[in-house]
């Protein structure tokens, strides 16, 4: 129901938190942003942590906007790459937006703007210290932005200053299939012995030596098998991993 979100659209952050000096910290991020907010209680939710002891009210935290705002980022990002990298295949692509949406990209994002000091958390927790919290406030704070004023003002922050051009093939590649490993040894007792990890096979291999193109497939217990094809093993297993990481986050949607 659309009378689900209330939010108190008609108070001002000066009358939520009575601190004039927190006035000055939200002019300084809404110009970080570039983004004034007409709904600056949807901004303070975006950067208050669920420990916080906040007059928000019960259950206003980050974490909803968290939720939205991953599916955002996803679909900016997948609309650069798919225009930018117009050669790429959908392996290229799942990589390189795989290597801008992790976690470690957006807690730089975060260190980058110094967001750590607008964030509430609890007493004695360090929000600068805990990629964690960078990351997911960053995810929150494009959903506001995105409720706030659209998908042009979300897509303005990530542009400006995401490491867009970090994403690369050569970079992502770096760490897919440990992605994958490591999403495969958290399912904890879900699957267990010699189907709990992902394995790879070759599919096809085409080509003289010297140039040879080679498809790659992976299989994770509980997930339809991924296939794709690179210029080496390495690569298309990466590649291959990469697509499954794309199909389990679809999944978990």
């Amino acid at each position: 129901m659309a009378l689900c979100h209330s939010l108190w659209p008609y108070r001002r952050w000066y009358y939520l938190t009575g601190d004039p000096d927190r006035n000055a910290d939200v002019a300084a991020l809404e110009a970080l942003l570039d983004h004034k907010f007409a709904d600056q209680a949807l901004l303070l939710e975006a950067l208050t942590h669920s420990s916080a002891n906040t007059n928000l009210g019960p259950g206003k935290s980050y974490e909803r906007l968290e939720f939205l705002g991953d599916r955002v980022l996803g679909l900016i990002l997948a609309e650069y790459y798919f225009t930018e990298c117009a050669e790429g295949d959908q392996g290229d692509l799942s990589l390189r937006l795989h290597a801008a949406a992790r976690q470690s990209a957006l807690a730089g994002v975060a260190r980058d703007l110094n967001i750590a000091r607008y964030i509430k958390v609890q007493s004695g927790m360090d929000a600068a210290l805990n990629d964690g919290v960078l990351s997911d406030v960053m995810e929150s704070l494009i959903a506001a932005l995105y409720i706030d004023a659209g998908l042009e003002a979300a897509r303005r922050l990530v542009k400006t200053h995401w490491p867009l051009d970090r994403g690369s093939v050569t970079n992502g590649d770096k760490d897919a299939k440990s992605l994958l490993q490591e999403f495969a040894m958290q399912r904890g007792g879900e699957v267990q012995g010699e189907n709990a990890l992902p394995k790879y096979r070759l599919v096809e291999k085409t080509g003289p030596d010297h140039a040879p193109r080679m498809i790659f497939a992976v299989h994770l217990e509980g997930y339809p098998e991924q296939q794709a094809s690179g210029g080496s093993r390495k690569q298309a297993e990466q590649r291959a991993a990469a697509l499954l990481l794309a199909l389990i986050s679809g999944a978990e949607t």
